[in-house]
């Protein structure tokens, strides 16, 4: 049996904040660096249109709102992707003239109602939007300006390239959804995320031991003097990287294929051997003869079925 190889790539990258235009031609950038490298997969970090927002509160009040929290809101609000919009179709005509699988995180905007979600957006090589991830369970005071999703958006896609899925940031701490994604033979795990603690790597070493998958999982590099001058006075207790990255690749065996890649842009690459996948399944297999299905039953309410790619 022939098992096959491939190169993917992570972005660690600095957005152009609060301005979906100038984000936009980054993005389609990196892609145009990421096919140049090689890669037939790209992850990018959360939430990476039109930036996530550290450091602002956007005046949040119990009981009461402000007319500056409102208009920072506006702004977050205008410059968020809706996936019918010119802006998404830049990005797919980019993916289509690379030829390359492509996840890239943004915060999307619904076109009826206008609530907003922090989103993993999935593009197949010929550009098209197969899919999307909406986070779950926003943390903390993401809950103010981010809503929840359900089931039906833990999406997960069979490739030519292989399986693959993953989660947003923290929700790579919920055991259940993990599961959701395990069950499903993810095998190219991507995990976009805002946390750049030194602790985050052990988690993401974790998933990919416990999964026994590739887990690709990127950051961006952010410093206070990216955000614009309106923004300054907010993030004067900010230091002055407010996040230093930390982009990883890792093995099914636990082994860093690339990084991590701290205080700078980067773009983040490895071969995956996916003979390591089987290798990896000698001694652990969280979906097979290590589950225990006569024990633990698992059901995720609304979860699609893994849909295939041609």
């Amino acid at each position: 049996m022939h098992h096959k190889k491939i190169k993917v790539g992570v972005v660690q990258a600095t957005p152009a904040l609060f301005d979906i235009e100038k984000t936009v031609q980054l993005v389609i950038n990196w892609i145009e660096k990421g096919v140049a490298e090689g890669c037939e997969l790209l992850l990018f970090p959360e939430s990476f249109i039109p930036c996530y927002p550290r450091g602002l509160d956007f005046d949040s009040i119990v009981g009461r709102r402000t007319e500056k929290s409102r208009n920072q809101w506006l702004e977050y609000w205008e410059n968020s992707i809706e996936t019918s919009s010119p802006y998404a179709a830049q990005i797919s005509e980019a993916i289509r003239k690379a030829g390359i699988f492509v996840a890239l995180g943004v915060t999307e905007r619904e076109s009826i109602g206008g609530s907003l979600h922090c989103a993993l957006l999935y593009f197949d090589k010929q550009g098209n939007l197969i899919g999307k991830h909406r986070k779950l369970k926003p943390t903390g005071l993401e809950r103010y300006i981010w809503a929840e999703s359900d089931g039906s958006t833990l999406v997960s896609f069979d490739t030519e390239i292989g399986k693959i899925g993953g989660l947003i940031c923290w929700e790579n701490y919920m055991p259940l959804a993990r599961m959701s994604m395990y069950q499903r033979g993810v095998e190219m795990y991507l995990a976009p995320t805002a946390d750049s603690r030194e602790s985050w790597q052990s988690t993401m070493l974790h998933i990919a031991l416990e999964g026994r998958c590739f887990v690709l999982a990127c950051n961006q590099f952010v410093q206070k003097s990216d955000y614009p001058e309106r923004f300054q006075a907010d993030l004067v207790h900010e230091p002055d990287i407010m996040s230093s990255g930390g982009s990883v690749i890792i093995s099914p065996l636990g082994e860093v294929l690339a990084g991590p890649l701290w205080n700078e842009e980067g773009l983040l690459t490895a071969e995956l051997d996916f003979s390591v996948l089987a290798k990896s399944k000698l001694d652990f297999d969280v979906i097979g003869h290590y589950s225990r299905n006569d024990v633990f039953k698992l059901e995720v309410v609304g979860q699609p079925e893994i849909r295939k790619i041609n």
